[in-house]
C-alpha cells in the first residue's frame, strides 16, 4: 500500500487550453490526491490532454498545472523524475531495439550506467515473469507483450505517479486481467484514462468528463453505472 505521504496533490487552476483549432478546457478546476484515480469520457472529451497536461507534455494556454509543489510550466523538466506516463500505443513509446535495453533506460534515468543498469534490468524483468525476454528484439514482440515491457520499462524509473492513457485497450483478456492485479498491487500513485468500466471499479474516485468539462466525480459504483446509462441513452435516441 503507498503512503499517504507519497501522494501528489495534483491540481488544475482556471486551466485553458485549446486543441485541434478548438477550445477543450476553458477555465478547468480540478483537484486529485487520491491513490486510484480513474479518467472516463467519450472520445475527444479532455482524457488523454489531462493526462498530458499532469506530466507536462502539453502546457496549458492559460493557467496553472501543479503536482505537489510543482508547477508543470516553470518545473517541467523535474516531472519525468516522479511520474511515468504510458501510452495506449506502445511503438509511440519504445525506443530500443531490445526489451533489455528498454529497460535498462529506466535504471540509466535512475543513475546507474553500463552493466549496473543492464543487471538490474535483468533482475527486474524476472521479477516480473519475463526473464527469458531480456534478449528479444521488440519488433518480434506482439502487441501486448510490447505493451508489457512498455510498462516495466517505465515502473523501472521508479515513479512515485503512473499515468496510464488507454494503455490495455490492445490486449486480451487474459493479459488485460494480468494488468489489472499489476496496477492494483503497485505502491504508487495511478491517474488512468480507460473505456473498460470494469477496469476501474477498483479505483478510488472516477472523473467524468466530456468536452472538456466534468460532468460527474466520485465513486465507481456512482458514477460508472451513470455512465453507462448515458451511453446506453445516446445509442438508443441514435
Amino acid at each position: 500500500m503507498i503512503e499517504t505521504s507519497r501522494l501528489h496533490l495534483i491540481r488544475f487552476d482556471r486551466v485553458r487550453l485549446a486543441r485541434g483549432g478548438h477550445r477543450l478546457f476553458d477555465g478547468l478546476d480540478l483537484t486529485v490526491s487520491e491513490r486510484r484515480v480513474g479518467l472516463i469520457g467519450d472520445n475527444g472529451s479532455g482524457k488523454s490532454s489531462l493526462l498530458r497536461l499532469i506530466n507536462g507534455l502539453i502546457l496549458p494556454d492559460s493557467g496553472d498545472v501543479w503536482v505537489g509543489a510543482r508547477d508543470t510550466r516553470r518545473h517541467r523538466k523535474e516531472l519525468p523524475g516522479e511520474i511515468g506516463f504510458v501510452f495506449q500505443n506502445p511503438d509511440h513509446q519504445i525506443i530500443f531495439p531490445t526489451v533489455g535495453e528498454e529497460v535498462a533506460f529506466g535504471f540509466a534515468n535512475r543513475g546507474l550506467k553500463g552493466r549496473a543498469a543492464e543487471a538490474e534490468a535483468a533482475r527486474f524483468l524476472a521479477a516480473h515473469g519475463c526473464a527469458s525476454w531480456e534478449g528479444r528484439a521488440v519488433h518480434e514482440l506482439s502487441g501486448g507483450e510490447r505493451q508489457r515491457v512498455a510498462i516495466i520499462s517505465v515502473l523501472a524509473a521508479s515513479p512515485s505517479l503512473l499515468l496510464l492513457d488507454e494503455p490495455f485497450a490492445s490486449l486480451d483478456l487474459p493479459m488485460r486481467m494480468a494488468f489489472r492485479r499489476l496496477i492494483a498491487e503497485l505502491p504508487l500513485q495511478v491517474v488512468m484514462a480507460s473505456h473498460d468500466l470494469e477496469l476501474l471499479a477498483d479505483c478510488d474516485r472516477i472523473i467524468w468528463l466530456d468536452r472538456g468539462r466534468v460532468v460527474a466525480e466520485g465513486p465507481p459504483g456512482r458514477i460508472l453505472p451513470a455512465y453507462r446509462e448515458a451511453a446506453t441513452l445516446r445509442v438508443l435516441a441514435s
